[in-house]
């Protein structure tokens, strides 16, 4: 069953931060709920990549309100780490989604593998996984990936989650010292947006 005009679409997620950038995303003729209206807990995302979390969330969001839902799941990945924390990037920043511990936890991560990471260019990527579904029904759901490094140190007041440590490639700035329409056109959830927007 594939719906052809989703005029009401519920976004999934309890991150304002995201939230905010995904309603920049979305045509503004689409009439958008958050679930922090529906009072509804997230649910336990035990897949295994971030497509399989994104979905979990879509299906679990969608039967709960009967809305078709976008939801996201994302991370940062960094090499050094053996790609972590990857799918449990938002679990780093504990139950109180404390991000500068999460950030501290990264980089003491970094200096157990190597006390000398500073000195080298720390490839990293954002991954984002966004999919559309309808009560138990996939209507689609995509990848998208920005490349950058990792910075010695937190810098920027913008943005939101990792976004203080991450440079995107080509680019001197973090995510955080941008401004968000800067950030918005660049990184992974605009890439995955991109890819998904056919379906709304």
């Amino acid at each position: 069953m594939l719906i052809k005009k989703i005029n009401n679409l519920l976004i999934g997620t309890n991150n304002k931060g995201k939230l905010r950038e995904i309603r920049s995303l979305l045509p503004k003729s689409l009439k958008t709920h958050s679930i922090l209206k529906f009072d509804l807990q997230s649910p336990i995302e035990n897949g295994k990549t971030f497509k399989e979390n994104s979905l979990i969330k879509s299906k679990y969001f969608s039967k709960k309100t009967n809305l078709v839902c976008l939801a996201d799941d994302s991370g940062l990945e960094i090499d050094l780490l053996n790609k972590r924390p990857g799918i449990y990037s938002a679990r780093w920043a504990g139950k109180k989604k404390d991000f500068k511990k999460a950030i501290k936890k990264v980089y003491s991560e970094l200096n157990k593998k190597n006390p000398n990471w500073k000195k080298r260019k720390i490839k990293a990527r954002f991954v984002c996984a966004l999919s559309i579904s309808f009560q138990n029904k996939k209507i689609a759901c995509e990848l998208g990936k920005v490349e950058g490094t990792i910075s010695h140190t937190p810098k920027g007041r913008n943005g939101f989650g990792y976004d203080p440590i991450f440079i995107p490639q080509n680019r001197k700035k973090t995510f955080a010292e941008m401004k968000p329409s800067q950030k918005f056109k660049i990184d992974h959830r605009f890439k995955a947006f991109k890819k998904i927007k056919k379906f709304l």
